[in-house]
């Protein structure tokens, strides 16, 4: 199972994160988040990064914008995680994760056909577009999310806690984890490490992606 570790501000925790065996680390590039990190700065961590995929996350960016950020921090993945529609998607410039979130409209046909690497699926809550730090319901979802051909990435109030219990529902592709790694709204670094040892022990996931 992979594990993508989101809302990287600091070198130190990106590093970490990376030699504890995170797959992916993910940049906040959405402005009204107190996990936004200026695209300088991100490019300064990404260029100390030797393994783990850089992922920009972005929220109804501008395009021109995206794909000027995706040559600067030199980005392997963008996450659109807005009201980015397919055609937008077409225009990104490197291979795309699409955000969806789960509640009574999420369909897996619609995820299927956008035209994505990857699905990443999240916690609704009106008028926020992520990282709300609590999970969906997990059991409820589960049928339908094993409708997407694609690999799928879950997220939303993922922690050391109950990585476990996503493994054994979804059997994903990967997690997405943020806030499970903070404390005061920084990323802890202990946390960190223990998350990354909980999914290492964990078997891995039966899907064939």
């Amino acid at each position: 199972m992979k594990v993508k570790m989101c809302g990287m501000k600091s070198l130190l925790a990106a590093k970490v994160a990376e030699e504890a065996g995170a797959d992916f680390i993910g940049f906040i590039f959405w402005p009204q988040s107190h996990r936004y990190i200026e695209p300088e700065h991100a490019a300064v961590i990404a260029g100390q990064l030797q393994q783990a995929w850089k992922t920009g996350v972005f929220v109804d960016e501008d395009i021109e914008k995206v794909n000027e950020i995706v040559q600067q921090v030199h980005l392997d993945f963008v996450q659109l995680h807005g009201h980015e529609n397919a055609a937008y998607a077409r225009k990104v410039q490197c291979p795309v994760i699409k955000a969806f979130h789960y509640d009574d409209g999420f369909s897996a046909q619609a995820a299927n056909e956008f035209p994505a690497e990857m699905i990443l699926i999240d916690t609704y809550r009106p008028g926020q577009p992520g990282g709300t730090g609590e999970p969906f319901d997990w059991r409820d979802a589960a049928e339908e999310i094993a409708k997407v051909e694609k690999p799928v990435l879950i997220a939303g109030g993922i922690n050391t806690g109950n990585l476990r219990t996503v493994a054994r529902i979804f059997h994903p592709y990967g997690v997405d984890v943020s806030g499970g790694l903070e404390e005061n709204k920084e990323k802890s670094i202990s946390k960190i490490q223990a998350f990354m040892r909980r999914a290492r022990s964990l078997p891995r996931g039966r899907k064939r992606h």
